[in-house]
């Protein structure tokens, strides 16, 4: 095992990112309960976000197919973020930003650069739909993970008050397209 952590021992072959189906969402809500087990978020909400914006639902897969991360992501207000394990009625038609909403990887998947490929995709998907940014709440101390992807932390007294819910250490963070 390579101890830096950049690679694993056994790569795993072919892992592609896809459009998420319905039939995916069971897999993609043990995943969640794996990368955030203090952020519960049931299968609805990814259910609901997948039904609202299946165009920013994707899915790491293998040559199985089987699921082995997720991105979700959808327009929203700049300086906004849903609160957590909620479903939304509508994308807001004040949206002035892609929001990823949630991006998580199995274990077993993380280190080989899936990452990178996903937020790129996102990026040139939200640019083409004329979004002048990605948002994102960041998590778990992941404020340094998301900044090697050009994500900055964006300081807002209402959205420190909002973020009380996702943990002390959650910061909104924007990516200028």
């Amino acid at each position: 095992m390579d101890l830096r952590g950049e690679t694993p021992e056994h790569p795993l072959p072919a892992l592609i990112w896809r459009p998420m189906a319905p039939a995916d969402l069971d897999g993609v809500a043990g995943i969640a309960l794996i990368g955030f087990p203090d952020h519960f978020e049931g299968r609805d909400c990814f259910e609901n976000r997948l039904i609202l914006w299946p165009q920013g639902c994707f899915v790491l897969a293998d040559e199985t197919d089987r699921p082995l991360g997720y991105l979700i992501a959808y327009p929203w207000r700049a300086d906004e973020a849903p609160a957590l394990n909620t479903l939304i009625a509508a994308i807001p038609d004040d949206a002035a930003v892609m929001y990823l909403h949630d991006l998580c990887l199995h274990p077993d998947a993380r280190g080989q650069g899936a990452t990178a490929a996903i937020v790129e995709r996102l990026a040139d998907q939200a640019r083409a739909q004329g979004s002048p940014a990605l948002a994102l709440v960041a998590v778990n101390d992941a404020t340094g993970f998301w900044a090697r992807y050009g994500f900055s932390v964006r300081e807002s007294e209402v959205m420190t008050a909002k973020l009380a819910g996702y943990g002390s250490d959650a910061r909104y963070m924007i990516r200028p397209l």
